[in-house]
C-alpha cells in the first residue's frame, strides 16, 4: 500500500509539472520573418527635400518613361519631371542625336537640388536606366559638355 501511495503521489506531482497548453484566445507575437513595409514613393517633387529624398520619385519617372514607346528623347524625360514638380530651370539634358544626325547612344539629364544633382542616363548603350545623386559641379551645373537649351 505504501508503494501504491508513493506511485500515486509521484504521478500527481508529475502531472502538476506538465506545462499547460497555450491559451488559444491569445494572439501570437509577430514573426521576425515578416518583411518591412516600404514607404510609398512620393507623387510630387519635395522642394524642401534633398536630392536623396527626391531620388525615389526621380527614379520612378525615369523608369516609367524608359518603359514607354517614346523613350529615346530627352525632352520626354524633362517634361515628365516637370509634370511632377521638378524645376525646369534647374535641369540640363544632352542631345538626342549625334553631330552626324544619328540617334545618340546615351542621353543624360539632370536636376539640381541644392548642392546636389539628380542625374539620369538612358539609351541603347546604357542598358537599364540609371538614376543617381551626385554633387553639383564647381560651376553650379550637373553635366559637363554640350547640353541642349531647354526652351520649350
Amino acid at each position: 500500500m505504501a508503494v501504491l501511495g508513493t506511485t500515486v503521489l509521484a504521478a500527481a506531482l508529475l502531472a502538476g509539472c506538465a506545462p499547460e497548453p497555450p491559451d488559444q484566445t491569445q494572439s501570437e507575437a509577430p514573426s521576425d520573418t515578416a518583411e518591412p513595409t516600404e514607404a510609398p514613393t512620393p507623387t510630387e517633387f519635395d522642394p524642401d527635400g534633398t536630392a536623396e529624398d527626391n531620388l525615389p520619385l526621380f527614379s520612378e519617372i525615369v523608369n516609367d518613361v524608359w518603359a514607354s514607346d517614346d523613350n529615346i528623347h530627352g525632352r520626354v524625360y524633362i517634361d515628365a519631371l516637370v509634370d511632377k514638380g521638378f524645376d525646369r530651370t534647374q535641369m540640363q539634358v544632352t542631345s538626342d542625336i549625334t553631330t552626324i544626325e544619328w540617334p545618340a547612344e546615351s542621353i543624360m539629364f539632370s536636376v539640381r537640388v541644392g548642392e546636389e544633382c539628380l542625374v539620369g542616363q538612358i539609351g541603347p548603350e546604357t542598358g537599364d536606366p540609371v538614376a543617381i545623386v551626385q554633387p553639383a559641379l564647381g560651376e553650379g551645373v550637373c553635366l559637363l559638355g554640350n547640353t541642349r537649351e531647354i526652351d520649350w
